[in-house]
């Protein structure tokens, strides 16, 4: 009898060590959130047919913004029709007679495992905000945005209707599967004349897919999302109808068709 309750008590305490390792293994366990990134590389080209070329999608892609309107607690919100990812430079920032986009979108490269390596230029044409409201668009937001009217027939890249967007670096963000993002924004606003502010922002990377539509060739698609903020009070903005804080989310969708 003595023998067997020493044998019970034995297994206990190998039980009871037992689940204290366990939960010890349990508290300090990884919290986070799992992150898995492949090594695919996605570089730009123009050439119809060429499916290891990437093409900017910018029909299913957006430029989208939002700040709080002052004094109450609704949002401001809309998006530019016009933009690109080009490296808009000093000799590049005039008017195009053109309808279609005035210069390629090519000023990108996307390397999902080697964030070093990726980088991209983009541009909004400041006046073709569109808020839903034509009055809007063509009045209080020209002024107070220190913009000009859109002309028909032109695509306007000149200052003070740019604005524009360029990579300084692209690095892994530790919390999620994205990727964290130092821009250099320039624009001028009602400022005299252009200013450039450094500031940072969130990418995310839309998987590649395959996709086909009815009895058209497959074709493989992704994107990328980025969202930044930036203070217009640094450009010159004084409208009371927007708060200090503009957020800014580009949706890029890119295929190989």
């Amino acid at each position: 009898m003595k023998s067997k309750l020493i044998y019970f008590l034995a297994f206990l305490s190998i039980g009871a060590f037992y689940w204290a390792c366990t939960h010890d293994d349990d508290v300090n366990a990884p919290t986070g959130p799992k992150i898995t990134r492949d090594s695919l590389i996605f570089l730009p080209g123009l050439t119809a047919g060429n499916a290891n070329e990437w093409k900017f999608d910018k029909t299913h892609s957006s430029v989208l913004w939002q700040t709080k309107y002052v004094g109450a607690a609704g949002l401001l919100t809309g998006r530019f029709n016009q933009f690109g990812i080009h490296e808009v430079t000093d000799v590049k920032a005039v008017k195009y007679a053109v309808t279609t986009q005035p210069l390629p979108d090519t000023s990108w490269a996307f390397y999902e495992n080697q964030p070093l390596k990726t980088y991209f230029n983009g541009y909004v044409q400041i006046n073709t905000s569109n808020t839903g409201e034509p009055g809007r668009d063509a009045g209080c937001n020209v002024a107070g945005m220190g913009t000009v009217a859109i002309e028909a027939g032109t695509q306007n890249l000149s200052y003070p209707n740019l604005a524009k967007i360029k990579t300084k670096e692209v690095k892994f963000d530790p919390a999620s599967n994205g990727y964290l993002v130092t821009i250099d924004l320039t624009y001028q606003g009602k400022l005299a004349a252009p200013l450039t502010k450094t500031i940072t922002g969130k990418m995310s990377y839309v998987p590649k897919q395959r996709v086909q539509f009815g009895t058209a060739a497959a074709y493989d698609v992704f994107g990328l999302q980025l969202s930044f903020q930036f203070n217009c009070r640094d450009f010159g903005i004084v409208s009371t109808s927007v708060s200090d804080v503009i957020e800014i989310q580009c949706n890029a969708n890119f295929n190989n068709k």
